[in-house]
């Protein structure tokens, strides 16, 4: 039988976790256009006070307590302790699940986050379900609230991650090593003259994106401050994503800056800009480090959030694909070191492409039409 319908899970709204979901619907959809598809908040859906509640406390942590975070991140002894609050949640999110899978019977349930992963695992145990479901990794670090024995398939970034899983129990032929789902235009060629024209920026000069993920975070102002010492010219485009606040202070102070700067806020052409640019400054979450892998772009890693963000760097890193600047005071050092060195700019780009999979949105699409429903739907 085919793949009819299909539910595909995540938190956030701006959020790695959405735009994976997005990426996987827009390829189901390419190859199987009648394909049904939700594209669920899980959270949102089951909890939506929790969920506003929960996201500031996440955000506030991140932001003044980080060290909370990576204490709680992957803890066994915290996860152990977690195990009785999480079951709870999840038998109380089951009946909401029944009454919307009851509703849509879907073929297929995929999840980008461990939290709705974790309540359809419960759920399918819960109601004896024969529902496949599919946990999709989207950072290089598989955390213990992953793995639940009602996972029918693991998607995994890399070798590594597959291995790890492994030792965490599951077993070798429910992973899938097909890479993080990004959106298919990262894949294709930009006409750079036409978007930096556009832009109304600079042909023929050093192009250096600044980026903090979709929530705008880091210290983009420091970096900023830094890359002005810079003796060669360069030009700078900033990304602040939803921080209005960083957006406008940005834009009031942009007169006293020396270099050719561009702020923006939240964009959706993300892919033109790494496509224009020599070097990117980021935060490495999954879904940033994909697209920058596929684009060959290299990677200048500041201020990790610990936990994912933190593997995420020692993966990179330890592939030679990225640098990661403890002092951000002085990044500039770095970055002009690169400009004059193209040789170990060069070496940061082939790194890059040697460990990017710039198909895996197609290839887990295309698993998911052929593979991983056969066995249940047969």
């Amino acid at each position: 039988m085919p793949l009819e319908r299909a539910i595909l899970m995540y938190i956030s709204e701006i959020s790695g976790h959405h735009s994976a979901t997005l990426a996987i619907e827009n390829a189901l959809k390419i190859l199987s256009p009648k394909i049904e598809i939700l594209n669920i908040n899980a959270f949102n859906y089951t909890n939506p006070i929790s969920e506003r509640i929960i996201n500031r406390l996440y955000m506030g942590v991140i932001k003044r307590t980080p060290k909370i975070w990576d204490y709680l991140y992957d803890n066994p002894e915290v996860v152990k302790k977690l195990e009785n609050i999480k079951k709870t949640i999840h038998k109380f999110n089951s009946p909401k699940l029944k009454k919307l899978f009851d509703k849509f019977n879907p073929d297929l349930v995929v999840c980008t986050q461990a939290f709705p992963c974790g309540m359809v695992a419960d759920y399918k145990e819960t109601y004896n379900s024969k529902i496949p479901l599919v946990a999709a990794l989207t950072d290089y670090v598989p955390h213990s609230y992953w793995v639940y024995d009602a996972v029918d398939y693991y998607i995994v970034p890399s070798e590594e991650v597959q291995s790890r899983l492994a030792e965490k129990g599951v077993p070798l032929p429910k992973i899938k090593n097909f890479g993080i789902p990004f959106d298919l235009k990262f894949n294709a060629a930009v006409d750079k003259k036409a978007v930096i024209n556009k832009l109304g920026l600079v042909s023929g000069i050093p192009t250096i994106l600044i980026m903090g993920g979709g929530q705008g975070l880091g210290p983009i102002k420091t970096i900023v401050k830094s890359l002005e010492k810079i003796k060669l010219e360069i030009q700078e485009i900033i990304v602040t994503g939803s921080n209005v606040k960083l957006y406008n202070s940005l834009c009031r102070k942009i007169k006293k800056y020396k270099k050719k700067i561009l702020v923006l806020g939240y964009t959706d052409n993300i892919n033109e800009l790494m496509g224009i640019s020599d070097i990117i400054i980021t935060k490495p979450g999954g879904i940033t480090t994909a697209e920058a892998l596929a684009k060959g772009l290299p990677m200048i890693i500041v201020r990790p959030i610990p936990g994912q963000e933190a593997n995420n760097t020692d993966y990179l890193t330890g592939k030679n694909a990225a640098v990661k600047v403890e002092d951000v005071k002085n990044i500039n050092l770095v970055i002009e070191d690169l400009l004059q060195n193209p040789e170990k700019l060069n070496s940061l780009r082939q790194a890059s492409q040697a460990i990017s999979k710039p198909e895996a949105t197609m290839e887990i699409a295309k698993f998911f039409l052929n593979e991983a429903t056969t066995q249940h739907l047969a």
